[in-house]
This record gives structure tokens, C-alpha cells and sequence, in this order.
């Protein structure tokens, strides 16, 4: 088993040469990351006055990030991120414009979520290009789980700032603020992470290539086993981010939806940089069932309180187990995803993720508006326990094999 990740690793691997760049663009784009999404619910809920409505439009969004993420991450693998970014980067910010109009112009719910789903399918995915970017920037070793610890990380602060930002902006003089700022902080960092030295000089090894394969890094058995992992957390992000707005409307404040879920990423933050320095259980194939089993089971908080002070405190416990499985997914990608396949793999995560977040998403909205919060927050609950069932009887695929460091599977 490898050591514990410290914090000099944390360290050694953001001041590696070539890194600073590619950070801080990174940055800017994925900021919005948590923020487009949440805003283009929330803008769509005031103008048309229906969580449904607006949980299928957010679904729609989500379920065109599932699937353009893997494929912008199949031609990455090729082709390198840079040109990939520009063309999707262009493709995005015209049709968010198409979708502002849209709402603008009160067209059918249909109508909405079919350009929703194509503004999510050409997101630019600078997120699977910074990750598979470490594995070229730092050998094997502390130092790049440290950068993928990090990634993790970096991505739940965004979960902190961009559902706050997206609800102060949608209580502003025009509600569609949020979508637009955050479109635009998405292009400028893409494209800016794209025209770094370290982008551009990205050349793929041909002789990395899985093959003949159609399935790409998907075909492996360890990566099915990943990605059920991240469906599975992204089913429960997906209740929760319909059920705490639609808590905070039954409770008299409707903007404090947004700031309500920033609260799952405070102690996401603190959690998930102690997690990293000794993570349980240490083996990977143990690690993923029992994180998914422990988020599933502090979900029922949020179905006990009656006031919104008691669901902060309860968001606050539940959120302590985002960013350890975020960083579980992203690590287990070593070990499972076939050789040249980097990019890819982790834009199965995000798949899994956006995929099982908008499966949630549609539920709870139907839940919500039948049966109101509390009943979304236990049937996220159930789900997630049979579904980390499945995955304790899957554990197997990720033991590591003689491709994988072995290493691994104690991070």
C-alpha cells in the first residue's frame, strides 16, 4: 500500500513546470461548473413557476453534458485538448444564447429542454483535460494523487461558490443573470486553458490506443464498476438539488436554495482535505461501495428537520462525503481505465455523474410536486443503498491488476 497523501505532495505538484497555467484557467472554467446548471433551473422555475418544468430543462441540460463528455474526452485522447475546446467553446456560447431567448419567449417546456440538452452537450470539457493533463505533467507516485485529490477538491469549492452565486443571481433584476455569467466564465476558461503551452504541446502516444475497441475505456470491467459509482452518486446529488430549493419554497424563502446547497460543500472541503491525508477503507474496491453506502444513509437527515436552520445542519453532515468519493472516482481511474484512455475515462465520470444527477433531478421534481421534499430525500436514501449493494458485488473488477500500480489500491 502507498503512503498518505501529505500536504508538501499538494504542494510538489501544483508548482510542477507547465502546471501553473493550465490551473489557473481551469479554474475559471469549471467555476461555473455547479453554477450553469443550477442557474438554468432556477431561471427557468421563476419564469414559468414550476419545480417540474424546471427540474426536466435542468435534466435535459444534464443529460447533454453525459453525453458530450465522452466524447469530447474520446477525441482529447486523440487529438489533444486544444482545438477540441476552441470549436466546443464557440458551439456553447451560441446556444445558451438560443436558450436565453427561448425562456425569454415562455416557448414549451419541450422546446426548452431540447436546446437545454444540446447547450449541455456541447459544454466545453475542461475538467477531463486538467485531470488526464497530471498523468503527462507528474510520474506515478504522491505527487499526481495529490493532483487528483485536488481536482476533487477545487471542484467542490466551485460547489460551494456556484450555487450561492447562482442564487443571489437569479434573485436579481433579471433572473437569467447566473446563466449568462457562468456561460461566460466557462468559454473564457476553456479557451484559456486550451491555449496553454502545456495544452498545446499535448501529443497522444498512438501506441496507447485501446484498439479495434468501439467501447473505448469503457469496455474495461473496473470502469463499469467506476461509473456505476458515479451514477449512483449523482442520483443523490440529483434529489438533493431539487429538494433543498423546493424546501427552502415550502419554507417561505425561495432564494435561499442555492446558498442551502453551498452548505453541502463547506464541510465537503474540510472533510475531503483530512480524507486525503488518511483515507478508509484503504483499499479502492472496499473504498467506493462503503463511501456510496454512508452517503446514502446521512441523506435521511434531510428529512428530519422542520426548519431551515435544522436542514443547514444536516446539509453540513451530509456534505462531508462529497469530495472523498469525488476523489475516490478520479483515483480509481488508474487502476480500471485501459492504457491512452485518460481523458475518456474520466469524462465516463462525468457521464455517470451528469447522468445520474439528472435521473434524480427528474424524480425529485415529480416527487416534490406530489409528495414534497421529504419523501424526494428518502427515496434518494433507498436508492443509494441498493445501489452501493451493487457495487460491494462488483468489488472485485478493482483489484489491481499487473497494469495497474498496485499501490493504488492503498490510496
Amino acid at each position: 500500500m502507498s503512503q498518505s497523501t501529505s500536504l508538501t505532495d499538494y504542494r510538489t505538484a501544483l508548482t510542477t513546470p507547465g502546471a501553473r497555467g493550465p490551473v489557473i484557467a481551469s479554474l475559471l472554467g469549471r467555476l461555473p461548473i455547479a453554477m450553469v446548471g443550477l442557474a438554468l433551473m432556477l431561471y427557468v422555475q421563476q419564469e414559468t413557476g414550476s419545480f417540474a418544468a424546471a427540474g426536466l430543462v435542468s435534466a435535459g441540460a444534464l443529460i447533454g453534458v453525459a453525453c458530450g463528455s465522452v466524447a469530447q474526452g474520446r477525441v482529447m485522447d486523440r487529438v489533444g485538448p486544444t482545438v477540441p475546446l476552441y470549436v466546443m467553446s464557440g458551439v456553447f456560447a451560441a446556444l445558451v444564447t438560443v436558450e436565453v431567448v427561448a425562456i425569454e419567449l415562455h416557448a414549451p417546456v419541450a422546446l426548452m429542454t431540447a436546446l437545454a440538452f444540446l447547450v449541455g452537450i456541447s459544454e466545453p470539457m475542461v475538467g477531463p483535460a486538467s485531470r488526464a493533463l497530471w498523468g503527462r505533467l507528474l510520474p506515478p507516485g504522491p505527487a499526481r494523487d495529490a493532483a487528483y485529490s485536488y481536482e476533487a477538491i477545487s471542484l467542490e469549492v466551485f460547489f460551494i461558490l456556484g450555487p450561492g452565486l447562482a442564487g443571489l443571481m437569479v434573485a436579481m433584476p433579471w433572473p437569467g443573470t447566473g446563466v449568462v455569467v457562468g456561460a461566460a466564465c466557462m468559454v473564457i476558461g476553456s479557451v484559456g486553458f486550451a491555449s496553454t503551452r502545456a495544452a498545446r504541446g499535448h501529443r497522444p502516444d498512438p501506441a496507447e490506443r485501446v484498439g479495434s475497441s468501439l467501447l473505448g475505456a469503457i469496455a474495461s470491467p473496473g470502469m463499469r464498476t467506476v461509473a456505476l459509482a458515479a451514477l449512483g452518486f449523482g442520483i443523490l446529488i440529483g434529489f438533493i438539488e431539487i429538494g433543498v430549493p423546493a424546501a427552502a419554497v415550502e419554507a417561505g424563502h425561495p432564494t435561499a436554495g442555492g446558498l442551502l446547497l453551498s452548505l453541502l460543500s463547506v464541510s465537503s472541503v474540510v472533510v475531503g482535505v483530512a480524507y486525503g491525508l488518511r483515507p478508509w477503507p484503504r483499499p479502492m474496491h472496499l473504498r467506493l461501495p462503503a463511501l456510496l453506502f454512508g452517503f446514502a444513509a446521512l441523506l435521511t437527515l434531510l428529512a428530519v428537520p422542520s426548519t431551515l436552520w435544522g436542514l443547514c445542519l444536516a446539509l453540513l453532515v451530509a456534505g462531508s462525503l462529497i469530495t472523498p468519493q469525488s476523489t475516490a472516482h478520479s483515483v480509481a481511474i488508474e487502476i480500471a481505465a485501459p492504457a491512452g484512455t485518460a481523458t475518456e475515462a474520466f469524462g465516463w465520470v462525468v457521464t455517470s455523474v451528469t447522468l445520474g444527477a439528472a435521473i434524480g433531478q427528474s424524480l425529485s421534481g415529480q416527487l416534490v410536486e406530489i409528495s414534497g421534499p421529504a419523501a424526494s430525500f428518502l427515496t434518494a436514501s433507498a436508492v443509494g443503498v441498493v445501489l452501493a449493494a451493487v457495487l460491494w458485488l462488483r468489488r472485485r473488477t478493482l483489484v489491481p491488476t499487473s497494469r495497474s500500480d498496485v499501490s493504488l489500491a492503498g490510496i
